[in-house]
């Protein structure tokens, strides 16, 4: 069953607020901004919570730590190697289905850019 709390309300007003991906450390600070007495374990239980009722996805980057973002439409990711910030990239590649090896069916695809934000690059 779920329960809609305070808690709940502001870790999902964080993540539809967001311009990016956010990492389970990222939440923790800026909600206890918002409610001091946020705990580490409460963002943690939540956000399981939301990815499970489908509503957040996981977005996971080999050597980063795991961000969080609501779930909507298809695309994919730039990761800057700085900062270590995750960015929404908008689009798709073309032709990825000819990649596909014969016999073979595409039936999902992650594009992660790897370099540096417009913050670190300036």
């Amino acid at each position: 069953m779920e329960r809609s709390t305070r808690q709940r309300t502001l870790i999902a007003g964080l993540l539809a607020r967001a311009e990016r991906p956010l990492s389970i450390a990222e939440l923790l600070a800026l909600g206890r901004a918002e409610l001091p007495g946020l705990g580490q374990a409460t963002v943690y239980r939540t956000v399981r919570e939301l990815v499970e009722s489908g509503e957040l996805h996981a977005v996971e980057i080999p050597g980063a730590a795991i961000t969080y973002e609501r779930a909507h439409h298809h695309h994919h990711h730039f990761h800057c190697r700085r900062c270590e910030r995750v960015y929404e990239v908008e689009g798709c590649p073309p032709g990825l289905t000819a990649l596909t090896p014969a016999g073979f069916r595409l039936e999902s695809h992650e594009v992660i850019l790897h370099g540096l934000c417009a913050g670190c690059s300036a």
